[in-house]
């Protein structure tokens, strides 16, 4: 394992190949083994290729020009111009892979103590089945980008999605077309405290 966590790269470009659906069912699978809080497993993975890619690009399109007018975050306007290059480069790669926390509260809704509690559990479990997924892409030897610009485009791709839940974060997968420099970590000195 350790060597596809050092491996592993967010991609940005892909190539024009189509990627095997048993490829795509085992990174979908290690996703659904990953550890999640109470075994809730609050996950819903929705795979989208094809025609649907590109109505989904579409309305992930119009999202982002609705947030220039009418922003959900209205404190992230410096953020929008990465989305719209998040768009690209959804449109390069030939598999999107949705996730929505099923158990999901709206995102306008104020929480109590015990819901938001709930609320982060189950953001740790979808992060963890995220990165199962993103550590078995770079094992087959794929690329995948981790995105959340998604939020960018919130309304419209929940009204795309029509699942119960919320959407989370999306994953785009494919084959790589870079070969990225590994980004600068912190030390261990700065970010590990020991206690005895």
């Amino acid at each position: 394992m350790l060597p596809a966590i050092i491996d592993r790269r967010s991609i940005r470009k892909y190539k024009s190949i189509d990627v095997p659906k048993p490829m795509i069912e085992e990174i979908l699978q290690s996703g659904m083994l990953a550890p999640s809080s109470k075994n809730r497993q609050p996950w819903k993975f929705i795979v989208v290729t094809g025609s649907a890619k590109k109505d989904m690009l579409e309305v992930m399109g119009r999202g982002l020009k609705r947030e220039k007018e009418y922003p959900l975050l209205p404190g992230s306007a410096q953020y929008l111009s990465g989305a719209e290059y998040t768009l690209e480069i959804m449109e390069q790669a030939p598999i999107i892979i949705f996730i929505v926390n099923s158990l999901g509260i709206d995102i306008h809704s104020s929480l109590n103590s015990e819901e938001r509690i709930y609320e982060i559990c189950n953001a740790q479990s979808i992060g963890a089945a995220i990165e199962n997924m993103t550590l078995t892409a770079t094992e087959l030897g794929l690329g995948s980008l981790w995105i959340c610009d998604t939020y960018f485009a919130y309304r419209e791709l929940c009204g795309w999605l029509n699942v119960d839940g919320e959407l989370f974060a999306a994953m785009t997968v494919g084959y790589a077309d870079e070969i990225p420099f590994a980004r600068p970590r912190k030390s261990m000195k700065d970010v590990i405290e020991w206690r005895a």
